[in-house]
């Protein structure tokens, strides 16, 4: 056997992975309890990344998007995620594998990963896996918050900026 067999990397990947879909289907199933919000940060530029031109242009090579109060008809596969968004009081509907992913958060408690986005030549797009059936899940009504906009100014401070896991964490 040969060290390349031992893909800890992919191994650890996965596993990062793994976490984040588990806590997004949670979402589309049950909605999030509490305090949880999730900060989620890909490449734009990422095959199979789905978005309308108007964000596209906005965020050309990452963007960081928050699920809170306005997101709706969040779907999640093996490959994927689909979120329906309000950005400026339009609604977006957005597709991102899960290979596409660079950041992960959810600040109520403290959880942040940062995920190393899949090589190019092996980024899977959503629908190439072979008998991979994408299992919509209906997400709960859309929580409205008092001030709309909010949502849209986290997004335009978080453009591409990398979250820091350290300013999550309580102090002591």
């Amino acid at each position: 056997m040969t060290a390349d067999a031992l893909r800890y990397d992919q191994w650890i990947a996965d596993a990062l992975s793994g976490v984040v879909k588990r806590a997004l289907a949670l979402a589309a199933s049950e909605g999030l309890p509490g305090d949880h919000h999730f900060y989620i940060t890909f490449r734009t530029t990422a095959p199979g990344v789905q978005m309308p031109g108007h964000l596209k242009a906005r965020y050309p090579e990452d963007m960081t998007i928050v699920l809170q109060h306005q997101y709706s008809d969040l779907m999640v596969d093996d490959v994927a995620f689909s979120v329906t968004l309000k950005f400026q009081g339009r609604s977006a509907r957005l597709a991102i594998p899960f290979a596409a992913m660079t950041a992960f958060a959810d600040p109520s408690v403290n959880f942040g990963l940062q995920l190393k986005p899949a090589a190019p030549a092996t980024v899977q797009t959503v629908g190439e896996a072979p008998g991979v059936k994408a299992k919509p899940v209906p997400a709960p009504a859309i929580k409205t918050a008092p001030a709309a906009a909010a949502d849209d100014a986290a997004e335009e401070k978080k453009k591409g900026e990398v979250i820091a896991l350290d300013s999550f964490r309580k102090k002591s």
